[in-house]
């Protein structure tokens, strides 16, 4: 089955919609739960509240992170997963791998070495739509 770019781009925004205005990041130890269903697993290295438009419009059946996300390390770790959540912690909606820029991440950081205290850039964060 292929969707035109218009259904791709439209079901991207929607993950944007479906979060809301301020949803957590979270960067946790180790690897990453079965599914977003399954109980957090590792240590929460950092939280951050992303800012309220988080994501560009989706385009050509792509979505990229927007504007500057840093967070501040919270506890010592490799970070080995993220976790994105709604405002209130109640569900994940989004979870992937996280390696250095260049790592082929679903996720990239500018450090994967967590230190209290310690500021943590995300360089990229991309959703590609299937089924083009």
């Amino acid at each position: 089955m292929k969707y035109s770019v218009t259904l791709r781009n439209n079901q991207l925004d929607q993950v944007e919609a479906t979060l809301g205005v301020s949803p957590k990041l979270q960067f946790w130890s180790g690897a990453a739960p079965a599914n977003c269903a399954a109980a957090d697993s590792g240590t929460l290295l950092a939280e951050m509240t992303l800012p309220s438009d988080w994501m560009a419009a989706a385009s050509a059946g792509s979505k990229a992170k927007s504007g500057t996300w840093t967070v501040t390390g919270s506890i010592a770790g490799v970070i080995g997963h993220f976790r994105i959540k709604d405002s209130g912690l109640v569900a994940c909606h989004a979870q992937g791998s996280v390696t250095l820029t260049g790592g082929g991440g679903d996720m990239t950081v500018d450090n994967t070495n967590a230190e209290v205290g310690q500021s943590i850039t995300v360089n990229t964060f991309t959703i590609n739509a299937g089924n083009a």
